[in-house]
């Protein structure tokens, strides 16, 4: 089990930033991985903030990793693999048509409970 806790506070301008806390300072640098697929991506760095433990994280995302569809990034402790924490990215129209097939669906779902209901007053009145 990691020692390490990550945590986000910011994404802009393409580059991902968080704090890395390290709950057992004293047992050297951490090293985190950033995982994309199966392939480790590079770019991380680390800066010490305070001798407590704590650690900034910036992750520039490489543009060419960005295609149309969801991606997903994993960031991990490289000692043992436990995951620190994920995010993803959805690029293009692929939430585009998620967005208009779900509304879609509500819109007929609504229209549904519209009929039924109208049709429960006529019946009870």
């Amino acid at each position: 089990m990691s020692e390490l806790t990550l945590t986000k506070t910011g994404f802009f301008e393409g580059v991902w930033e968080g704090f890395l806390e390290d709950r057992s300072p004293g047992a050297g640098d951490p090293a985190v991985r950033v995982m994309h697929g199966d392939r480790a991506v590079d770019g991380v760095a680390l800066s010490k903030e305070d001798d407590a433990g704590r650690w900034k994280v910036r992750f520039p995302v490489p543009a060419r990793l960005l295609s149309e569809g969801s991606h997903t990034f994993v960031f991990a402790d490289a000692s043992d693999g436990d995951v620190l924490d994920t995010f993803s990215i959805i690029v293009g129209e692929a939430l585009g048509d998620d967005i208009r097939a779900e509304v879609d669906l509500l819109r007929a779902e609504l229209d549904m409970l519209k009929r039924a209901f109208r049709r429960h007053c006529r019946e009870t009145a």
